[in-house]
């Protein structure tokens, strides 16, 4: 009989500057990092087999990433521990390891249930009134904005959003099939320049219901 398989749920960060790996890029850092710790990876039918890992939601070049997840399929089931101890020596520097789950089979895919993610934006020093610009942006029924040629409302893209010390921003963005917010459009919405500041990815946040990484609580 086949043993059974495996899946599970990597919590990681994403450090200096491995904030300017792509997306792709990023997914095979991962994919050499877990061959060369040896994990029995399921992999797909086909011409070209990969991996069957998908990473939860795409970190935007230059972003930094605090708690983002790697959902990920094994051929047979290993102790936790024991995939802590061979992935860790084998990451390159800028990506971390903070936790792995293991998830049932049968749940839904964590992009499917991606719902929001939280920023941290840290702008440089200035003479705005930011928690001004910040009231204003949220008391507004639409903030109509274009991207790649097609107009859309970013408004009721924005869940919250707060200055926090002076000069920073916290910001809770819807993400999903139902539209994504993009913390530099919420900048330049602010009339800030985006180049001008750092981002980072606190969290994700997941339908009611569905199984949460255990990182950060």
């Amino acid at each position: 009989m086949a043993e059974r398989r495996q899946r599970l749920w990597l919590t990681f960060a994403v450090e200096g500057d491995l904030r300017w790996l792509g997306h792709l890029d990023l997914f095979r850092a991962w994919e050499r990092t877990l061959r060369r710790a040896g994990l029995p990876l399921l992999y797909s039918q086909g011409f070209n087999p990969r991996p069957r890992m998908a990473i939860a939601s795409p970190l935007p070049v230059g972003f930094t990433g605090e708690a983002e997840m790697l959902d990920l399929l094994l051929t047979r089931p290993l102790p936790l521990p024991e995939v802590i101890h061979r992935v860790r020596p084998q990451l390159p520097a800028g990506l971390v390891l903070h936790s792995v789950e293991e998830v049932s089979l049968r749940l839904p895919s964590p992009q499917s249930q991606l719902q929001a993610a939280e920023y941290i934006v840290q702008l440089q020093a200035g003479s705005v009134d930011l928690k001004e610009r910040v009231q204003e942006l949220l008391a507004a029924d639409s903030c109509l904005r274009e991207r790649r040629g097609r107009r859309y409302d970013l408004r009721p893209l924005i869940k919250s959003l707060s200055v926090e010390g002076g000069q920073r921003l916290r910001m809770v963005l819807r993400a999903g099939d139902r539209g994504t917010g993009r913390p530099d459009e919420v900048l330049l919405a602010l009339g800030l320049d985006p180049h001008a500041a750092a981002f980072h990815r606190l969290k994700l946040h997941f339908a009611l219901g569905a199984r949460k990484p255990p990182f950060p609580s």
